[in-house]
C-alpha cells in the first residue's frame, strides 16, 4: 500500500468520526439550530467523498495482489459514508416535527451511529493489520533484493576467481613449457660436454703417444 493511500485513509477516518459526533449532537437540536448544524454537516460530507475518490484512484494504480483488498476496503468506506448520509437525512426529515424526530431517534438512529463508529473502528484495525502485512511483504522483498544482490556479487567474485585460476593455469603451462625447453638445452649441453671430454682425452692420449715415440727414437739413436 502506498503512503499516499494511507494518508487519505487516515484523513477519511478522522473526518468520518467527527461527522458521526456532529450527527449525534445535531439530533438533540431543533429548529434553526438543527438547520445550521445539518447544513454544516452536509457541506462537510464533500471532504470524505473527495478522499474516497482519491483512494479509489490510488487503489487502482496498485499491484493486482494489493488492489483487490484496497477496493474491498473502499466499498466499506462508501457504505459507512452512505450510513452517515442516511442518518443526516433522517434527522433533517424530522425538522419541525419534534415528535417524528424523537420517534426516529428511538427507532434506531443512535444504533446506526454506534454501528458506524464500530465499523470505522473495525476498518482501522483491519487497515493496521494490512499495513503490518504490507510492511512484512516490503521487508521480505527488500531482503530478497539484498540476497539477490549478494548472490550477484558472489557470482561476480567467483567469475573473477575462475579467471584468475585460468590465468594461473596458463602461466603454469608456460612455465612447464619453459622448463621442458630448459631440460632439452641442459641435456644438449651435457652431451656436448661429454663429447668434449672424449675429444680432450683422445688428444691427450695422442699427445702422450707422440711424446713416447719421440723419446723412443731419441734413445735408440
Amino acid at each position: 500500500m502506498t503512503d499516499v493511500f494511507q494518508g487519505y485513509e487516515r484523513q477519511y477516518c478522522e473526518i468520518s468520526a467527527s461527522l458521526s459526533r456532529k450527527c449525534t449532537a445535531a439530533a438533540s437540536q431543533e429548529g434553526e439550530k438543527l438547520k445550521q448544524k445539518a447544513s454544516k454537516i452536509k457541506s462537510s460530507i464533500d471532504g470524505p467523498e473527495a478522499l474516497i475518490r482519491k483512494m479509489d484512484l490510488e487503489a487502482r494504480n496498485l499491484q493486482p495482489s494489493l488492489r483487490a483488498g484496497q477496493l474491498a476496503k473502499l466499498r466499506e468506506y462508501k457504505s459507512d459514508l452512505n450510513n452517515l448520509k442516511g442518518v443526516l437525512k433522517r434527522i433533517t426529515a424530522g425538522n419541525g416535527q419534534q415528535g417524528a424526530r424523537e420517534e426516529l431517534l428511538e427507532s434506531g438512529m443512535a444504533d446506526m451511529l454506534v454501528v458506524s463508529a464500530d465499523q470505522r473502528s473495525r476498518l482501522l484495525r483491519t487497515t493496521e493489520r494490512q499495513n503490518q502485512t504490507t510492511d512484512r511483504i516490503r521487508d521480505s522483498h527488500r531482503t530478497m533484493l539484498e540476497t539477490e544482490e549478494l548472490g550477484v556479487s558472489i557470482m561476480h567474485d567467483l567469475h573473477q576467481q575462475r579467471q584468475s585460476l585460468l590465468h594461473a593455469n596458463d602461466t603454469l603451462h608456460d612455465v612447464d613449457d619453459n622448463i621442458g625447453k630448459s631440460r632439452k638445452i641442459m641435456g644438449a649441453m651435457v652431451r656436448r660436454m661429454d663429447r668434449n671430454k672424449w675429444i680432450i682425452g683422445l688428444l691427450i692420449a695422442l699427445l702422450v703417444l707422440a711424446i713416447l715415440v719421440v723419446l723412443y727414437f731419441k734413445f735408440l739413436h
